[in-house]
Formats: C-alpha cells, sequence, structure tokens
C-alpha cells in the first residue's frame, strides 16, 4: 500500500506545482509574458542566424500562445489533482487502484507534452531558445520533462499485493 500512497503523493505534487504555475502567471502576467514574447520574436537570438524569418511580430499571436500555455498548464492541475484523488480513494484496492490511473496519466503527458513539444522542441529549435543568454526556458523544461516522465512510469508500474 505504501507504493500506491506514494504514487498518489506524487501525482499531487504535480498538480501543486502546475497550479503555482498558474496562479503566478495570472498573478505576475507581464512577466511570463515577456518571456513569451520575446521567444516568438526571436529578438534575443543570434543577430544574424538564417532562422529569423520564424519570428513572429504579433501581440495578439503573443497573448493567445501565452493564453494557451496557462490554459494547457490549468488542465495539467486539474487533471493531477482529481487524478491523485481518484487515486486516493482507491488505495487500499489494488485492482480499483490500476483502473483509476487513467486521469493522472492523461495529466502527466498533458505535462510532456507541454514542455517537451511546447518549450523544448517548438521554443528551443524552431525559435531557437537556446540561441538566446536571457530567455532560454529549454534547462527548466527539461527538468520537468524528467520529473514528469520519471512519475509517469513509476505510475503506469502495475500495483498488486506483491508490489503494495
Amino acid at each position: 500500500m505504501y507504493t500506491r500512497i506514494s504514487k498518489a503523493a506524487l501525482v499531487w505534487a504535480v498538480a501543486f506545482f502546475a497550479s503555482l504555475v498558474v496562479f503566478n502567471n495570472l498573478t505576475d502576467y507581464d512577466s511570463n509574458y515577456k518571456f513569451v514574447n520575446h521567444v516568438l520574436k526571436m529578438d534575443t537570438t543570434f543577430p544574424d542566424n538564417g532562422g529569423r524569418w520564424r519570428a513572429i511580430n504579433s501581440t495578439f499571436i503573443y497573448h493567445a500562445i501565452y493564453n494557451l500555455l496557462i490554459f494547457v498548464e490549468a488542465a495539467i492541475a486539474v487533471l493531477c489533482w482529481l487524478g491523485g484523488f481518484q487515486l486516493f480513494r482507491s488505495i487500499k484496492d489494488f485492482g480499483r487502484f490500476n483502473e483509476s490511473k487513467g486521469m493522472a496519466i492523461l495529466g502527466l503527458t498533458l505535462g510532456i507534452i507541454l514542455w517537451f513539444s511546447g518549450f523544448i522542441t517548438l521554443g528551443g529549435e524552431w525559435f531557437l531558445m537556446w540561441q538566446s543568454d536571457v530567455w532560454n526556458g529549454q534547462q527548466a523544461a527539461f527538468r520537468l520533462v524528467v520529473i514528469f516522465g520519471i512519475t509517469l512510469l513509476y505510475l503506469v508500474h502495475p500495483d498488486g499485493e506483491k508490489h503494495s
């Protein structure tokens, strides 16, 4: 039963993290908006790089993408809070516990997709965020992908009486 408690707690830890990200993005909108703005603008990448044609120069698009990020982060938080609750509710029955992993799996997977595909892939490679000394979020995104990925791998490992 201790591994099941551990799994539910880790899913809630991700939910708590994602909730704080959303809270910070909403209560200090401008700070993180600047991050999105500069990455999409590509104004701090190498001055003569050949990929600057990819830059987006639209305040509307900056806000739309930033709000989409906040929405996805909120979805991650909600899925992980609810997923952790479902796990905790079935903690004494390993069969029910295995069946109740779905929402937590979705939340963790969405987190990996957001920070890997959104930040590392699109931000890092398409918008060449790696070239910026100031607005490079790849290392932070990588840490989150690893944490979410390890939590997901641990969670999906089947629970049984021998593993409890």
